[in-house]
Parts: C-alpha cells; structure tokens; sequence
C-alpha cells in the first residue's frame, strides 16, 4: 500500500516556522534623510524587509543616494528645487567649511550658506501637497514610523498619522535630544556638540561650555524657523521642537561609550555605534595590486566622505605635498581637480572600498573627516588616524578619539603640509597609536548584540507594541520648576523661614519677659537717687 502525504514532517515544520514569522510581520513607515545618514539607516532597513516586514519609504524624487534598489515599496514625492539647485547649494556649504569654522550656534545661524537646510526643510511642504499621498500614508494603517529626524519630516509625519516613532541618528542638534528624552547632560563634564571639548574640562571650557549652552536654548529655535513654520501649517497648530521630539518612542543612536564620553542615559536610549561596520571582503584587483606594489612600507587610505568633493587649490597642494613625504603609498578618494605636485606615491581614485581597505594588514593609517562612519571603521579594523574635521559633530569625534590616544587631529583651515606630514609620522611610527586602536576595536567588539540586530530588534518592539510608553519618563508631565523641584525647595525654604521666625519671636518675648521689667525697675530707681 502505496504511503500518502509526506514522507517528512521537516517541511511541514518549516511551513509553520514561516507562516509564524509573516503572522507576526508588520507594517513600517520610513521617512529617511540623503546623503551619508542613509548608508547605515539602509542596512536596518533592508534586514527589517528580509524578516517578512511591509516596508514603504517616502522619498522626495530629487536626491543623492535614495531609494536605489531597494526591494520595496517606495512613494516618492515632487520638490522645489531640482538636483542641479541641490548640487550647488551643498557645494556652497562645503565650501564654506574650509574658510571658517563653526564652533557657536550664533556664528551657525548667521552664517550665509544656510539655504541648504532650508532646502531639506522644504521637503515635508512638498510631501503634504501631495494629496494623494498623503491619503495613502492615512490609509495604509502602519504600525510605526522609522525616520531620520535632522530635517524634522519624519517627525511631523509621525505627529500627524499619530504613530509610535523609532529615531535613527548618530545625535541631535542643540539640547533636544536631552530635552526630547528628558536625559540630564550636566554642563561641568558634558561637553556641548561644536566645542571639540574633552570631558575632563578646565575652568575656563566649562565657562564657555555653559555660554554655549544658554546660546542653544536662546538661539537654536531660529535654526529650525522654516521647519517649525512648516510643522504649524501642516499640523494645524503652533509647535515647538520639543513638541516633535517628546513623541519618539526609542531613541536608536549611532554611538557608544568607546567612542563617546560616560554620561547620563534613559532607558528608550539605544546605542548602535558601529552598525556600519561589516566583516572586509578581499579588496579589487587594482587596489590589490597598489597595495602589492607598497612593499612593506603599506598604505595609507585618505577619504574626507562621500560628500567632499573637491578642495581648495591652495589646501590640496599642501596636502599632496605632505603625502609626498611619506614612504606608504596612498590611496585618496578625491574627485576634484588633481594637485599639480601630485607625488608618485599619491594615487587619486574616484571610489575607494574603505572598509575594506581598512580592514587589510597593510593598511598603516586612516586620514579621515572624522564623520561617524569613517570613524567606526577605523575602530572596528584597529587603524590609527589623523583626522581633519569640518562640520557638524565631527570635531567632536575627533576630540573623543585623540583624548582616547588614537589618533591626531589637524585643524583644517590653519594646518600645513608639515603639521600634515608630522602628524601621519606620528601615528604610522609611534606604536602607541596603534595599541590604543586595537584596544578601543576589542571593547567595540566585545559586546551581546551586533548593532544591526539590536537595532531591529527595538524597531520590531515598537511594532509589535505600539510604542515603548513604559520607558517614557514623568519628567514629560512636569513643568519646569516641578523639574528642578523648585516648588518644593521654596516650600521648605518657606517651613524653615517660618520656624526660625516663630523662634526668633519666642526668644524676644521670653528676652523682654526676663529681662525688660528689670531693666525698667533699675531706670527708675536711678531717677529718684537724682
């Protein structure tokens, strides 16, 4: 008699195993920024759509890197400016980075190259002209928004569809991070971002880092002027910043404490530090072959970011000169017009696999913008740096790593050729760099949870529960002096007043009770002897 069914029950198990998984898939709503903040956003995003999850990103149409081939559904939507517009605007701003450097919130919001922001702000008007697609997100009934909150979108979305959000950013502008998730930053070892400050501050950074500070809650809000305009108008009433960030659920931040400083955290702070990096893969032929041909001096891997494209004449001359000088041979990603004492050991290439690149045993320095991202390679493969920061919180990414003895960091606008030179002698020869490296890629490393997983796994909770209210402090329900007990300071201050007074009063009366009538009986007795 001939056996019916199957032969196995594996398959049957592995029907169930899926049917769970796509029982328990949801519905995710994802609001990126461009440039280099999508690198690291993608990969959360493309492990999320693997895992079964209905994944739909809104994008504008005109952008750098989004939306490429990304196996989901994808709603894009019409912009005021063009790709050409965009171009020159960042172009503008890049600029801007090597003839003075922002390091005061006032000096940011004055300075002339800002229209790139505005730009960016734009984006959320556009979105919600778009009637149609914004029915759509209405009516799509997601579970949670994943978003990029640096051009406020994300947020305004979340705010309107009423969503739990989940943030993904390596930290926020000004204090709203720490006024969105209710965190205390005490100003005497917190370093405020554009100071380049360590947390062991002498006398008088800990003065400027409290200016710096009054400057954020005093100017900050005219940073995001046009966005806030926008926030209102959509959302049909007045908002503040801190409106749309005491909404977010979880906080995932592109950091940790090998890179960062020790400090005060809550519990819907996740921290995702190195989720960019990967295991090396061997390295292209013809980059193979420079390496090969370096002998055993190595190579040096040079890369401001993917969004630096070209340096002043001036500048880059000084640093191919400096280039020159060493023996390594050394690969530089730069797009611009090449130095004219370009050396023989200096080799320009449009795109370099930096990680990879890093990852190699030859590899004998990094020189490095000191974004996050270039900054977690050089920790995971254990690689020395000198760093040249621009903008934004790499100076603050600089400092943390030459206070943590791994690198050397070159102010960019008044460096030499001979500070270049010295500095990458520095870190190639003086094997204390190298052993401080490697320490820091050991304490990256060793940890439960890949930063990846961890990441999803907080996405898929806020999912699953709608938001993460459990982690989300009373300090929201407080106003400013219950927050600093201030009621309750001048109630016992007033308990304290009114005892001593009440004492005060007791003293004097028992004082003229004892010793008043006796004072006024020896007068007397004196006006009768005359």
């Amino acid at each position: 008699m001939a056996r019916t069914g199957w032969t196995s029950p594996l398959p049957l198990c592995v029907c169930l195993l899926l049917a769970c998984g796509f029982a328990e898939a949801g519905k995710l709503l994802v609001v990126p920024m461009d440039g280099s903040h999508w690198f690291s956003m993608r990969s959360v995003v493309e492990k999320l759509i693997l895992k079964g999850h209905e994944v739909v990103v809104v994008i504008p149409k005109v952008s750098w890197q989004l939306g490429r081939s990304l196996n989901c559904t994808v709603k894009t939507y019409s912009t005021s400016y063009t790709l050409e517009v965009l171009d020159q605007e960042f172009k503008a701003f890049a600029q801007a980075q090597w003839k003075a450097r922002v390091q005061s919130i006032f000096s940011l919001i004055m300075g002339s190259y800002n229209d790139i922001f505005d730009l960016f702000f734009s984006n959320c008007r556009s979105l919600f002209k778009d009637k149609k697609l914004v029915e759509y997100l209405k009516e799509s009934s997601f579970d949670a928004v994943f978003l990029d909150p640096f051009d406020t979108c994300g947020l305004i979305v979340a705010k309107y569809l009423s969503l739990p959000s989940v943030v993904f950013a390596r930290g926020i502008f000004c204090h709203y991070l720490e006024e969105g998730a209710q965190c205390p930053a005490p100003l005497s070892y917190v370093p405020r971002i554009l100071l380049g400050f360590s947390d062991a501050m002498t006398f008088k950074e800990r003065v400027r880092n409290h200016v710096m500070h009054l400057e954020e809650r005093l100017l900050c809000h005219r940073f995001f002027k046009s966005a806030l305009e926008i926030a209102s108008e959509i959302l049909q009433t007045p908002v503040t910043v801190y409106d749309l960030h005491r909404q977010i659920s979880i906080w995932l931040l592109r950091t940790d404490f090998v890179l960062d400083y020790p400090k005060p955290v809550m519990p819907n702070m996740v921290f995702i530090g190195g989720i960019n990096c990967h295991q090396g893969k061997p390295v292209p032929m013809e980059f193979e072959a420079y390496i090969n041909a370096s002998g055993e001096h190595g190579i040096v891997v040079f890369s401001l970011g993917s969004m630096v494209a070209e340096i002043p004449e001036k500048k880059a001359m000084a640093i191919a000169d400096a280039l020159g000088k060493i023996p390594q041979t050394v690969l530089w990603r730069y797009t611009g017009t090449p130095p004219s004492n370009l050396a023989n050991n200096t080799i320009l290439v449009k795109w370099l696999p930096q990680n990879d690149l890093l990852g190699h045993p030859m590899t004998r320095a990094f020189i490095t913008h000191a974004g996050s991202h270039g900054i977690y390679e050089g920790i995971c493969n254990g690689v020395p740096m000198v760093m040249m920061p621009l903008f934004g919180d790499q100076m603050d990414n600089a400092k943390r790593m030459e206070t943590k003895g791994a690198g050397v960091t070159l102010n960019v606008l008044e460096m030499t050729s001979e500070d270049l030179e010295n500095a990458l002698k520095a870190v190639i020869n003086d094997k204390s760099y190298k052993e401080n490296i490697m320490h820091l890629s050991s304490l990256h490393k060793d940890r439960p949870v890949e930063p990846l997983d961890l990441a999803v796994f907080w996405v898929e909770f806020v999912m699953r529960h709608k938001g993460a209210p459990h982690l989300r402090p009373a300090a929201h329900d407080l106003t400013w002096y219950q927050y600093h007990s201030l009621d309750v300071i001048g109630f016992l201050l007033a308990i304290v007043l009114t005892v001593a007074f009440i004492a005060f009063k007791c003293c004097a009366y028992g004082y003229r009770k004892c010793f008043g009538k006796k004072g006024r009986v020896k007068k007397a007795h004196k006006s009768k002897t005359h």
